[in-house]
């Protein structure tokens, strides 16, 4: 994919390191290649959202004109215009090795208009209880349930293309649907009680290798943020994710999913109402993953699962920072649709106040049924360099004496006082040898059932954790 450098303005800060990794590529900081339109915006922000006036102005159109005549290796740039700042648009598509550009001081927001999402007539902006009589492509982490609602942003079979640029895509899910008394995020509080919430996600990539997000901002999507299944090859770096903690629901970051392999997440900044990556391995698995030099704050944490059906592995995890997530390091499952999970390394993790800093569980009870004819394993799992602060619960639950974890250990510190519990069941766990003091033989409030505890670590103090903690860039 060639995408030279056309604009000054977005000149990136370009290094040429390659990564120590599982995905097999070499991955080079991206650069923005040279445009095929500008197009100017017409309508400006009131305040973090659009003017009441201004719902029915929509860019759908010019927008997906420009990208569907763009030749191949370049971009269409989304444009300041003196005081307009601002584009609206319903669903677009992108195009196979054109990227979509959002300048900087752009905000590219997604309409609130269910209709314009809907899959088939009345399809989107429901809680549904039976299945839309339609299915939108793949789905991940809900296999059972199509989807009623097209995502924001798909990336259908368009190998090498790519979202660049210093803007914000902002999804608006806290806003109240057009029609309606309620936001996106209120349909999905509703389907607590059962049902599905059938609303759009924002960026849905699909057979679609090479697909690149670099330096983009994304916000208040009203399901994941980003979804990549299907395809070889997925780089992200220098994305920030930024949605609230709290009554947002089923709001991932960034998630790897259904037959994905050869991705890197780099330099990326992230904050969610979920999982700030969840790496779900479906049928079709997901493996050769790294995920580097990153710093996520709330959130549900650096999560593998709940889907590992398919298999998860070679999974690489350094140089991460997690401030305040609900989880820090998590990997999930169930006996509905459980699979092995091997070969993953975590190194040179910091995490602090965090109730979960480190869960390794089999019983997630979120999706699916507990017990099942697809239990889940794992094994080859390694923690080093791992530091926690905070308090909270450690668990390593396996399922039964058959499927179980297995796990190493090897200077994983508590660097605090405060109070931690621990769990571990159905799980065998070699201590060391760096320096680990984890009360896992004999700590307070211990559940250790039908699980084996070895190795001697050594002593030593944790390496610090000063530097790993940096405010969300604003």
């Amino acid at each position: 994919m060639n995408r030279r450098l056309a604009l000054i303005a977005l000149l990136p800060l370009c290094q040429a390191f390659t990564l120590f990794a599982q995905d097999t590529r070499t991955v080079l900081e991206p650069f923005f290649p040279q445009l095929c339109a500008t197009l100017d915006a017409q309508l400006e922000a009131s305040g973090h959202s659009l003017a009441p006036a201004d719902e029915q102005k929509l860019d759908t159109f010019r927008i997906q004109r420009a990208l569907d005549k763009c030749g191949k290796g370049r971009a269409v740039l989304l444009h300041v215009d003196e005081a307009n700042n601002a584009f609206l648009s319903g669903p677009l598509e992108l195009r196979p090795d054109v990227t979509l550009i959002v300048g900087v001081g752009v905000t590219l927001f997604a309409s609130r208009d269910p209709a314009l999402f809907a899959v088939s007539p009345g399809s989107c902006g429901i809680v549904s209880h039976t299945p839309p009589p339609q299915r939108q492509g793949p789905v991940v982490g809900d296999p059972g349930r199509p989807r009623g609602c097209k995502p924001f942003i798909s990336v259908d079979h368009a190998s090498d293309s790519a979202i660049m640029g210093d803007g914000v895509i902002d999804g608006r899910g806290g806003e109240k649907m057009l029609g309606s008394e309620y936001s996106w995020w209120d349909l999905a509080e509703q389907a607590r009680a059962g049902g599905g919430q059938q609303v759009p996600r924002l960026i849905v990539a699909n057979d679609s290798g090479n697909f690149t997000l670099y330096r983009i901002t994304l916000k208040n999507s009203p399901n994941f943020h980003v979804v990549f299944n299907h395809a070889d090859g997925f780089t992200v770096w220098g994305l920030k994710i930024d949605t609230p903690q709290r009554l947002a629901r089923n709001t991932d970051g960034v998630d790897p999913g259904n037959g994905a392999r050869n991705i890197t997440i780099t330099h990326s900044f992230i904050r969610a109402g979920d999982d700030n990556v969840a790496i779900k391995g479906g049928p079709d698995g997901a493996t050769n993953i790294t995920i580097s030099h990153d710093h996520f704050y709330w959130g549900h944490g650096m999560s593998i699962g709940s889907e590992t059906n398919g298999g998860v592995s070679k999974i690489r995890v350094f140089d991460l920072s997690l401030d305040g997530p609900d989880n820090g390091i998590r990997i999930k499952s169930n006996g509905s649709r459980g699979g092995l999970t091997e070969d993953v390394v975590y190194d040179d993790v910091c995490i602090r106040n965090s109730p979960n800093p480190i869960t390794l569980d089999t019983a997630y009870s979120a999706n699916g049924p507990l017990q099942g004819d697809s239990p889940p394993t794992m094994r080859g799992i390694t923690l080093h360099n791992v530091r926690v602060s905070g308090g909270g619960k450690i668990t390593f639950n396996g399922y039964d004496p058959t499927h179980r974890i297995a796990a190493t250990l090897d200077g994983v510190q508590i660097v605090d006082q405060a109070a931690y519990t621990y769990e571990v069941n159905h799980a065998d766990l070699t201590l060391g040898p760096g320096a680990t003091n984890l009360q896992l033989t004999a700590g307070p409030d211990l559940i250790k059932n039908d699980s084996t505890i070895k190795g001697t670590p050594a002593e030593g103090e944790p390496a610090t954790c000063a530097d790993k903690f940096v405010p969300f860039p604003q």
